[in-house]
């Protein structure tokens, strides 16, 4: 008995961890720091990067599998992007803002306290993906 009652909360957390709705005023606000930054649960990077930064950024991440808009646009020169785990569908969230010739990203975790890096080295995928190369 104990068994399926632990199979089902493992069944239960599972099935919020993905389908959870993301507040769009709690993961779209603007990356705030001028240099880079690193946590067990986030990136920060600063890139000192042409007008077309941004647009270019977007292009690279949309490009990923399993990357979604959430908010924003190149228009709006700030948008957050929720990109899912494959396997348990953790989201995590990353919102590229530009201002003037800087180009802010900032990756974070939605569920636990570290996310083993997943962030950093999506963020700095993406940046070497960029044309610019960043």
């Amino acid at each position: 008995m104990l068994v399926w009652v632990l199979l089902v909360a493992v069944v239960v957390v599972l099935g919020y961890v993905r389908l959870a709705p993301s507040a769009v005023p709690q993961w779209h606000v603007a990356p705030i720091g001028d240099s880079d930054a690193d946590t067990r649960g986030s990136v920060l990077r600063v890139l000192k990067a042409g007008p077309n930064a941004l647009k270019q950024f977007d292009q690279v991440a949309r490009a990923d599998p399993g990357t979604t808009v959430l908010a924003g646009s190149v228009d709006e020169q700030m948008i957050t992007y929720i990109t899912r785990s494959n396997v348990f569908g953790f989201p995590d969230y990353t919102t590229a803002q530009q201002q003037g010739e800087l180009l802010r990203i900032h990756g974070r975790l939605r569920f636990g306290r570290s996310d083993f890096g997943v962030n950093r080295a999506r963020v700095e995928g993406w940046i070497a993906q960029m044309p610019s190369g960043g």
